[in-house]
């Protein structure tokens, strides 16, 4: 599932991957990378790429696609965590919104028939 995942928000245009940890943070845009699985090991952009991502898939337990509300605007993502909830990578969609702040229905179902696919929450 966790493969399946990553492989659709990989192939959608405007997503960026953020990695963040306390003292880190790096974002990828997610448009068109490859993405392979050897073991455990899932590998998003080629390792000849000036930027890619090695996930640890045994590290991944649940996965959540979150709407979260902000002043201006809502933030639409996918996170992924470990064990004790804490996130490790995240998928945001950006250019959700228009230049006069409008919600832009075609990005928005593009997330929402997601979330259908795989449900708001998944246990890994």
């Amino acid at each position: 599932m966790l493969f399946e995942i990553l492989s659709d928000l990989v192939c959608i245009e405007d997503v960026l991957l953020i990695v963040k940890n306390p003292s880190a943070t790096s974002e990828i845009k997610t448009n068109n990378l490859d993405i392979k699985q050897n073991e455990k090991w899932i590998t998003i952009g080629s390792n000849d790429d000036p930027a890619h991502v090695h996930i640890n898939s045994d590290m991944i337990k649940s996965i959540e696609f979150t709407e979260e509300e902000k002043p201006e605007r809502t933030s639409f993502s996918v996170r992924f965590f470990d064990e004790n909830h804490e996130r490790v990578v995240a998928a945001f969609f950006t250019k959700m919104y228009d230049e006069d702040k409008n919600l832009k229905l075609s990005r928005k179902n593009i997330f929402d028939d997601l979330q259908k696919k795989f449900g708001s929450v998944i246990q890994i």
